[in-house]
């Protein structure tokens, strides 16, 4: 079947009406810093939560989930948790880590580029983030809303909304008149148990040709400090232009600034560098303070040929999967879901992906533990979207304690096999099949190493399929895949 005949199937089950707690199980923060973390969890509301042996400084709130203050001790702290409605009681576990890094999962939000490029404003950000709440995706684990470039004043722009006087007299960025307030944009956001994030680049203009921090990165930080964001993703864009050369330290050299004003400053931003992969940067990303980097060019930059992208893009990643892991992540570019910006004709789109190719995608990215960021729009999000976004057994591969990435195990006449191991000692098994037509995979368990009893669930399906037999077979569609955890 081609992409325009394969109809739209949801395999993922509705959310229980019993209490789950779904996410990251361990989460990290700088002493002395704001903390915020929302105990993901889906149930029928209200609901009520409480936490035991939080850190000195954090407090729950037992109406949301919401978990905030500082803590100033450095240490590992084991949080039991329980989330219980009228349908039942949830118990799980949080590990606080508090002085040991900061992106400890890969990240997951939304960013705003892939659906509004440079026509984004406040009240899309505020509209954006209250779909990300009432669609539930905050209680599967997505936290970050993040605004991408267009935000800023456009350099020798006439247009009385985007142009002017691009700072201020003493130096600090001016935003255009689509973004009236940040700091109330952000304390909107924060409400709902979500965190802020916003763009800039260490060259004099974004890709845009909107302003940019070039010299101007200590009072830059400094702002976004106070209107109290929590994420930066940093854009090489126009700073190819002060380079000296491509060497390497010159590659390092923005993000090594940037890095170091971000950790002095009061306030825990994460900080994703987006440079395209430039200079292998997978090898130094982490040692320069990234906390994720960017392995290629940009995903979604040919709508037509989305597909081929998202295959070549993300089977890439295997090839630099030891490079990837907690607080340092491979980031392969956004979930491109739902309706998304087509350059080639000026509009949105639904996005190119077929039904099945949208469950290899987030497949993909999950087995090799990359940031689940989605990018297309989320105010008017359809079930089948919903349902590729918002599998918490799928979710709990991509975010699980471990932090490795998975590896192919067997790749013969285009059927792939992905492994992952996870922290509790169980299995990831993803198979891919990237043939031009859907096919029955025979999967030989021996062969690949599994000879003792396993029990096998369907995770896209949240059903068991029982002990593990000699041979199984899967009827796999064209581009599509089967993801299974393999427990003993």
């Amino acid at each position: 079947k081609d992409t325009a005949e394969e109809q739209r199937y949801i395999l993922t089950p509705p959310p229980a009406p019993e209490p789950r707690i779904n996410g990251a199980k361990i989460t990290g923060a700088s002493p002395d810093k704001p903390f915020l973390f929302t105990i993901a969890t889906t149930g029928t509301r209200p609901m009520t939560f409480t936490a035991e042996n939080l850190p000195e400084g954090l407090s729950l709130n037992g109406e949301t989930g919401v978990i905030t203050g500082s803590c100033s001790r450095i240490g590992s702290y084991i949080v039991p948790l329980t989330a219980s409605n009228s349908a039942g009681t949830c118990h799980d576990t949080l590990e606080i880590v508090i002085g040991g890094g900061l992106a400890l999962t890969p990240h997951m939000g939304w960013n705003s580029w892939y659906i509004y490029q440079l026509n984004v404003t406040q009240d899309i950000m505020e509209k954006s983030a209250q779909a990300l709440y009432d669609y539930g995706l905050v209680n599967f684990g997505y936290t970050y809303v993040n605004i991408d470039d267009g935000w800023e004043v456009k350099n020798g722009s006439n247009d009385p909304i985007v142009g002017g006087a691009v700072r201020n007299p003493d130096g600090t960025i001016r935003t255009n008149k689509n973004f009236p307030d940040m700091k109330a944009m952000t304390a909107y956001i924060h409400r709902l148990g979500l965190k802020a994030g916003l763009y800039s680049s260490p060259g004099r203009t974004t890709c845009g040709e909107y302003t940019a921090s070039f010299g101007n990165e200590a009072q830059d930080i400094q702002t976004f400090v106070d209107w109290e964001f929590d994420f930066l993703k940093y854009d090489w864009c126009s700073y190819g232009k002060e380079a000296k050369s491509g060497a390497l330290d010159e590659l390092q050299k923005p993000y090594l600034l940037i890095s170091k004003l971000i950790k002095a400053a009061k306030r825990d931003m994460i900080l994703n560098m987006c440079q395209y992969g430039m200079g292998e940067v997978w090898k130094w990303g982490k040692e320069v303070g990234g906390n994720s980097w960017r392995t290629t060019g940009d995903l979604g930059a040919d709508t037509q040929n989305l597909s081929s992208s998202m295959f070549s893009i993300g089977f890439f990643q295997e090839q630099i999967k030891e490079y990837t892991g907690p607080d340092g992540w491979n980031d392969p570019d956004y979930l491109l879901f739902g309706n998304i910006y087509d350059w080639k004709n000026q509009k949105a789109v639904l996005s190119p992906y077929s039904p099945s190719e949208h469950y290899t995608c987030m497949t993909l990215w999950c087995m090799m533990s990359a940031p689940l960021i989605f990018s297309g729009e989320i105010i008017t999000l359809d079930d089948f979207t919903r349902n590729i976004l918002c599998n918490a057994e799928v979710i709990a591969v991509d975010q699980d304690k471990l932090g490795k990435s998975g590896y192919s195990i067997q790749n013969e006449e285009l059927i792939d096999i992905w492994k992952k191991e996870l922290h509790d000692g169980s299995t990831a098994i993803a198979i891919f099949n990237k043939k031009p037509f859907g096919c029955t995979v025979d999967v030989d368990w021996k062969a690949l190493g599994y000879t003792g009893k396993s029990f096998v669930r369907d995770l896209w399906r949240q059903k068991d399929l029982g002990a593990i037999q000699k041979v199984t077979s899967f009827d796999i569609p064209r581009h599509g895949c089967v993801l299974l955890k393999l427990s003993k």
